[in-house]
């Protein structure tokens, strides 16, 4: 069973919208000597502006071993967000994040899965000539022969780096359909993420 989430914070403060997310989190100071984290257990980090950036995720990847750790910034961009990503968060987003949005990163994370937003998305897979993605064979099958025409429109519209919501209104289906389509696009293609997909579609297009 998955413990309580742990939120850390330079005050040791949560914000109200964390705990509308998460009844049962709990909140401690980054940085102190004593902190004994739970195990296993899902981390957010907010974002501290008096102290660099590498520092503090180094500090806090030192306490958190092997688990999952979610970074959230109250002045969130792209730069910083790929700064993230290379020290191993699984996630990044907005302090402020709306309480729905905290639960949907959360469920992606605990998947194992990368919550990125779309602007950085895009700009990951523009400049992902390096990157590094190991996908089974079958998932560099053909495409078309995998996934049925809908889930063709719904897998082209990630990658556009549309929202699930955004995709039911452009597609005139109901939300939890199109989440329902982009579990089984995921597992058809044996991909864990927004990212590895459109990253996928990318070579295929290539090809």
């Amino acid at each position: 069973m998955t413990a309580s989430p742990l939120f850390l914070s330079d005050n040791g403060k949560e914000l109200p919208l964390w705990r509308q997310a998460f009844a049962d989190l709990r909140v401690l100071r980054c940085g102190d000597p004593t902190l004994v984290l739970p195990a296993p257990s899902l981390v957010w980090l907010r974002l501290s502006t008096g102290l660099p950036l590498r520092e503090q995720l180094l500090r806090v990847r030192a306490q958190v071993g092997t688990r999952p750790y979610i970074v959230m910034s109250d002045m969130p961009n792209d730069d910083e967000a790929l700064a993230v990503f290379s020290l191993g968060a699984r996630g990044y987003c907005n302090s402020h994040a709306a309480v729905t949005v905290l639960q949907q990163i959360a469920s992606v994370v605990l998947q194992g899965g990368l919550w990125i937003g779309a602007s950085l998305m895009q700009k990951m897979i523009e400049t992902s000539a390096q990157a590094s993605v190991t996908l089974s064979p079958q998932s560099k099958k053909n495409l078309a022969a995998l996934l049925t025409q809908r889930e063709m429109e719904v897998a082209q519209n990630v990658v556009s780096g549309a929202s699930n919501k955004e995709i039911a209104l452009k597609l005139g289906i109901a939300e939890r359909t199109v989440k329902s389509h982009v579990g089984a696009i995921f597992e058809k293609l044996d991909v864990r993420d927004r990212l590895q997909l459109a990253l996928l579609i990318r070579d295929q297009q290539r090809t």
